[in-house]
């Protein structure tokens, strides 16, 4: 008489895959941010209009690679529009800095907030689905509070000087991107073999 092992069912992960599979996507945002909040700090007497232009490219690209995670096709567990959504907030944000470079240093630091809030929200709205298919997955979360802390403090005290404007970015640009290379890493782990 010979007695089987009990066979488990487990049920894919659609979601984690995808990302997996784009780990380095995420890595690469991660890596961007974190860069522009080296270069933020490292050069503290920039212009408000040099300010305006950096913060354009990196909406820019994050906005791009935003809507590259969202259609690529590799996510179908979930739909997509929230990472579409902040892709095209991303490159809205990033094309307003250009063609009006200009603008007040508040409505720069009130679109940077509102930016940031909105951003956040998306990441935590994600990290809520991604966290369906793997446990204790906490990075996304943190990545996605750290933008609504940032956005509403920016929002809510729109009066500091140009200097605390850039080292309060360049602060939020570092951890934010830090974040985002500890999940790329953790994604890395989870790519099918």
């Amino acid at each position: 008489m010979s007695v089987s092992a009990p066979t488990t069912s487990i049920t894919p992960r659609p979601l984690l895959q995808a990302l997996a599979k784009g780990w380095w996507l995420v890595l690469l945002r991660g890596v961007l941010s974190i860069l522009f909040g080296v270069l933020a700090f490292m050069w503290p007497g920039l212009t408000l209009v040099m300010l305006v232009l950096l913060y354009g490219a990196f909406a820019l690209v994050d906005g791009a690679l935003s809507l590259i995670a969202a259609f690529t096709g590799r996510v179908r567990a979930v739909p997509a529009w929230w990472l579409a959504l902040a892709g095209l907030a991303g490159i809205a944000a990033g094309a307003v800095t250009f063609l009006w470079p200009g603008i007040s240093a508040i409505v720069l630091v009130m679109f940077i907030g509102a930016w940031a809030l909105v951003h956040g929200i998306f990441e935590i709205i994600g990290a809520i689905q991604l966290r369906k298919e793997i446990d204790n997955e906490w990075w996304l979360i943190l990545s996605g509070a750290v933008s609504v802390i940032f956005g509403l403090l920016v929002l809510l005290a729109p009066g500091p000087g140009a200097l605390g404007l850039i080292w309060a970015i360049a602060a939020y640009s570092i951890a934010f991107g830090i974040t985002w290379v500890a999940l790329a890493f953790r994604l890395r782990k989870h790519q099918p073999q």
